[in-house]
């Protein structure tokens, strides 16, 4: 099967470069026919459906230093648990027998001091959308705005303080960074592009800023086994190109040994050679030599779980979509209304230092400085840019999360922030409630306790905590929400298959909706997490909505079925053809007799569509106009451009989007 471009290039890097060194032949991680729980089971196994077995009967071994390199991966989507998987490697969750599971090589001679912990040895990098951006380091502010104000709270430390460890209001005089020689500290900057950022506050990075910065923080920590739980979710083009040929790097070297967590539709690095495939209940498919993993899950295999590959048709032969949407028709799908956002001459600058607009653009044959833009109703607009280039800075300000919002002429909704003369400004309220919004900044914010409904009629709140004023409606377009995404958003879910199905997914009998009111949000999956985020974004019908990496994180069914219901709502869905490529089911136009009678029928033309995303699959087929923001200090201006139809049939324009 033919790789993306970016992950599978046969890299020849130069001489490696160590950060530490490992030693010894007995593995780092034994187990051998162990069972895991979170808790300790009842001997009578009365708390089996609380405390379900983990991974029973695992047998795993990760070698410390192999004659043959060994380099894994372990596949799974978001609900198979691929980090509860790294979790046990770490040592955590009870083990039955306890002897099942071992350290042999830290216990032994060979293995350094600092090394006797498998907590400190193995070390664990995720990035799904942790409070505080960083783990425990605590350098984002306590709301939104917090990163965008002049004034930086006690704990938002600078990316240098980060990387050396000196995160510690009060700190002992034994310092955790204080072992970080100069020379590894320049080494690891250089290797992840943080130069030009590290005196800047770590609550100012973007995501993919904060990515490198987590990942740079863990080498210095010298760790015997580097685990990174998807580290290319979020990452743009460039970042992934520089990326992948360092953990090249390191896996060569074995300093550390790295072992990365995927998705089934992630491209799939060359120079990984093992596989563990996950499949569902937290179950392992398959493991072993990677060609033969990709074998067997090719041909099926009684555990389960998706296949690997799943493309396998190519996109000359496709005349739809993965929404439905005709490949070849260039016409946008409605006519452009009223202006919703207005900018002229927009720059954002933090001191002498721009983040977005420090440019001249070329407007109505005149060179302008800063930005123009407009967005108006029916458009469908793709925002593309590397981290940094000021995505989210935009993104705030339409939203009124950055400060300057009120000073730069901005206009959202036809009018300012601030009042002028005979017309009033705009409060915050105001553009809130006609704005929804999905972003990582939102997920990071977003309360955990609040359950998946509570979550989902939010989006009547004012507040993240605020009380939804909620109607007879309302209830039933959560309700109808709810129903039509329990396989994602319910982790109990099992499909009924009744003679009512009418052929098509999603169309059943009305069930009942209470499992919502007793999921927490920060108990579910990261996948359902995204998708309940999205459906606040959209389900209040907002004038704008604005998808910020939305479906990054999302399992591939999960995303098409998403933009399915961002396209279509609830007139159309998937046919029966089970859990494969969505390039292989059918889309079915679902009865109205089966309809309430005010649907969901997706996004109208009366509304406005922002997307920014770093991979193409994640841009819906309904997207047409584009805007490219450059690197914020290249002095280069913003693009503009057009797609001929859906994005997945436009390898032309994605490419002259990231200059390849």
């Amino acid at each position: 099967m033919r790789r993306p471009p970016i992950l599978s290039l046969r890299l020849r890097p130069p001489k490696p470069r160590c950060y530490s060194t490992s030693k010894g032949q007995a593995p780092t991680v034994r187990i051998e026919n162990g069972t895991f729980y979170r808790k300790y089971p009842s001997a009578a196994g009365q708390d089996a459906a609380s405390n379900p077995a983990i991974f029973p009967g695992l047998k795993f071994s990760l070698p410390s230093q192999a004659v043959e390199q060994q380099h894994w991966a372990v596949i799974g989507p978001s609900n198979a648990g691929k980090t509860t998987f790294f979790e046990i490697l770490r040592g955590q969750h009870l083990s039955i027998p306890p002897t099942a599971r071992s350290f042999p090589h830290l216990s032994s001679e060979a293995a350094d001091l600092r090394h006797r912990s498998p907590a400190r040895a193995i070390q664990y990098v995720g990035f799904n959308g942790e409070r505080g951006g960083v783990g425990k380091s605590g350098t984002r502010g306590a709301y939104l705005s917090a990163r965008y104000e002049s004034r930086r709270e006690d704990t938002d430390f600078s990316v240098l303080d980060y990387l050396k460890g000196n995160t510690d209001l009060n700190p002992l005089e034994e310092q955790e960074g204080k072992d970080i020689n100069d020379d590894s500290l320049r080494k690891v900057i250089e290797d992840l592009r943080l130069g030009a950022l590290v005196n800047m506050p770590m609550g100012n990075l973007s995501n993919g800023q904060t990515r490198r910065a987590r990942i740079a923080r863990a080498l210095l920590g010298k760790p015997m086994v580097l685990l990174l739980d998807e580290p290319f979710m979020g990452l743009d083009p460039p970042t992934i190109k520089t990326l992948n040929p360092l953990l090249y790097n390191l896996a060569q070297t074995n300093s550390p040994r790295l072992m990365l967590a995927l998705r089934p539709q992630d491209p799939l690095p060359d120079w990984i050679t093992h596989l563990i495939h996950l499949g569902p209940d937290f179950q392992v498919a398959q493991q072993g030599l990677r060609e033969h993993v990709l074998t067997a899950s090719q041909g099926g295999n009684p555990k389960g779980g998706p296949p690997l590959s799943s493309r396998s048709l190519s996109e000359k032969q496709l005349s739809q979509s993965r929404e439905g949407l005709p490949l070849d028709d260039p016409r946008p799908l409605f006519q452009k209304g009223e202006a919703l956002v207005e900018m002229h001459d927009v720059c954002v600058k933090y001191r002498d230092k721009p983040a977005l607009g420090g440019w001249k653009q070329e407007v109505n044959g005149e060179a302008r400085q800063g930005l123009w833009w407009t967005v108006r109703r029916g458009e469908r607009w793709g925002v593309f840019g590397p981290n940094g280039s000021g995505k989210t800075t935009l993104l705030s300000l339409i939203c009124s999360d950055h400060p300057q919002s009120y000073s730069l002429p901005i206009k959202v909704f036809g009018r300012t922030r601030l009042p002028r003369p005979g017309q009033p400004g705009i409060s915050i309220f105001d553009i809130q409630a006609r704005i929804g919004q999905s972003s990582p900044e939102i997920h990071a914010f977003f309360p955990r306790n609040l359950s998946i409904r509570q979550t989902i009629e939010n989006a009547w709140a004012d507040t993240f905590l605020g009380t939804p004023r909620l109607t007879y409606d309302s209830d039933l377009a959560v309700d109808a929400c709810l129903q039509w995404f329990e396989a994602e958003l319910n982790p109990s879910f099992n499909v009924p298959f009744t003679s009512s199905r009418k052929g098509v997914q999603g169309i059943l009998p009305p069930r009942n909706t209470d499992w919502a009111n007793a999921i927490r949000f920060g108990d579910a999956p990261f996948s359902a997490q995204r998708v309940a985020l999205l459906l606040h974004a959209i389900i209040k019908k907002p004038d704008l909505v604005v998808l910020d990496e939305a479906f990054s994180g999302m399992d591939e069914y999960v995303r098409d079925k998403c933009m399915l219901f961002l396209t279509w709502g609830e007139t159309r869905c998937f046919g029966l053809g089970g859990r494969g490529s969505s390039r292989q089911r059918l889309i079915n136009k679902v009865d109205s007799k089966l309809l309430r009678d005010d649907y969901f029928e997706g996004l109208s033309e009366d509304q406005a569509l922002i997307c920014v995303s770093h991979v193409k699959e994640e841009v819906p087929g309904l997207v047409r106009e584009w805007l490219s923001l450059p690197e914020a200090s290249s002095g280069n201006a913003a693009t503009f451009g057009r797609f001929e139809g859906p994005l997945e049939a436009d390898e032309r324009a994605w490419d002259e989007i990231w200059g390849v």
